[in-house]
Parts: C-alpha cells; sequence; structure tokens
C-alpha cells in the first residue's frame, strides 16, 4: 500500500511564479514579452495600483488582444494567428504584428481579401451577439473596429493577481 505525499504550501515565490505564469497563459505572450513589459513599468516607478493598471493597458491594446475582444476571433491563439497572417488592417494599413499597440482612434478592418474567406463571411451572426468591451466600439455592418478609450483592470478581470507578478519581476 502506497502512501498519499501531502503537497506542501507553496512558498512565496511559488505563490507569485504560478500567478505570472496565469497572466502569460491568459494573454498567450512569451516569458520575455511579459518581462518587458513589466520592466518597463517598473523602470517608470510609481504605485503598485498605476502599475497594474499601466500593465492592463499594454496587455489590452496589444493588435492581437483588440481583435479577440471585438469577437473578429474566438481565442486569442485564433486572433495571434490571424493577425500573423495579415488578415486585419489598421486605418486602412496592414499590419502582421500581434504585439503592435493600438492608441485611442485607430480603427481595425478586416482585409478586402480576407472578407470573402468562408470564415470571416460567417462572423457576422456571430458579432451581433458579441458584447465589446466599453473602450472598443464595433460596427457590426462594416465589420470595423475602434479604439475608443483605455482599458481598465476592472473591465479585463485578469486571472493574476497582479502585485505579485511586480513582486516576482522586481527580484
Amino acid at each position: 500500500m502506497k502512501k498519499k505525499r501531502r503537497m506542501s504550501a507553496l512558498s512565496e515565490y511559488g505563490k507569485e511564479l504560478k500567478e505570472k505564469q496565469k497572466l502569460r497563459n491568459w494573454y498567450n505572450l512569451g516569458e520575455t514579452q511579459l518581462r518587458r513589459y513589466v520592466k518597463e513599468i517598473l523602470d517608470r516607478g510609481g504605485r503598485v495600483k498605476d502599475a497594474s493598471s499601466l500593465l492592463i493597458q499594454k496587455l489590452e491594446s496589444r493588435f492581437d488582444n483588440v481583435v479577440f475582444r471585438l469577437g473578429l476571433a474566438s481565442s486569442r491563439v485564433q486572433a495571434r494567428q490571424s493577425v500573423s497572417h495579415g488578415h486585419f488592417l489598421i486605418n486602412g494599413r496592414p499590419v502582421n504584428i500581434p504585439s503592435y499597440r493600438l492608441k485611442k482612434g485607430d480603427k481595425v478592418t478586416v482585409n478586402s481579401v480576407s472578407q470573402k474567406n468562408k470564415n470571416f463571411s460567417a462572423l457576422i451572426p456571430l458579432l451581433k451577439k458579441h458584447q465589446a468591451p466599453s473602450w472598443l466600439k464595433m460596427d457590426i455592418e462594416k465589420v470595423e473596429g475602434e479604439v475608443i478609450g483605455l482599458p481598465t483592470v476592472e473591465e479585463a478581470a485578469p486571472p493574476a493577481e497582479l502585485p505579485t507578478i511586480f513582486e516576482y519581476y522586481s527580484r
């Protein structure tokens, strides 16, 4: 008869690592990308509350995430792939960089060639059911989205505790 091993409680470092991994997986980021975002904010200084909202603004305003939030893709992974394959335009220009940061006033549209694709033609009925966040505006008829504000931590609702992520990277 085997003895059941009891899991020991996670150390402080272990908890911080777990939270960081949750956020990385949630936004489909590489380790280097997340580290760069956090270091950029930590180098600025400021309070943790401000740092958390800055991090969310950086992560939520990524091109692949905006495509997902607008409902133009069913997952962040699909959004990233669609962006990489050049299916979307920003302000009428082709951009295939998932980490491209959108600013207030930027418009995201589906490439005219891609609109003929069966996946994008079946998108309109799904968009009618989708509710975009308040900082994004979606025109379903034109299949065009616009950034009209800044994302908030409350609206993004990340699954991780952001202060612990800053503690992890401030080592």
